[in-house]
């Protein structure tokens, strides 16, 4: 995909939102923490882009994109809480947020799930959110 994709720009949008939550980013360390990738040796609490899936939505001649997309936040060794108010934070920080993704407008932003759970191998915590969104292409 290209700089301009629907879902680079939404990623975008969503760090520069995020990054403005103090709340979160105290619950974070003090930085937003939200890799594409596992970070090497950062240690919980922080968060992952999950999988992602965008397709063609298109309407009245209007380009638009729908996204299903996950955001897995990672606990602090035996604190499942910190996964879960991290979590909880994003999930309200971006209800009814006013995102501008480059190049695209935003149609809907909606939080479909928030799961929990823990690794049985490792005993590591985490809260999987599962976001459905819908962006048009900007005129």
């Amino acid at each position: 995909m290209t700089a301009s994709s629907p879902l680079l720009a939404l990623r975008a949008a969503l760090l520069t939102h995020l990054a403005g939550d103090a709340a979160l980013v105290a619950l974070m360390g003090g930085r937003l923490r939200l890799y594409d990738e596992p970070p090497r040796g950062v240690a919980p609490v922080y968060a992952l882009f999950g999988p992602s899936e965008v397709s063609d939505d298109s309407v009245d001649g209007a380009r638009r994109h729908r996204h299903a997309f996950a955001v897995t936040v990672f606990a602090k060794p035996g604190s499942a809480r910190s996964a879960l108010e991290a979590a909880e934070r994003i999930a309200g920080s971006l209800d009814a947020a006013d995102l501008s993704p480059s190049g695209h407008t935003l149609v809907l932003l909606r939080l479909k799930s928030l799961t929990s759970l823990r690794d049985e191998r490792t005993g590591e915590a985490r809260a999987t959110l599962s976001f459905e969104a819908v962006t048009e292409v900007a005129a």
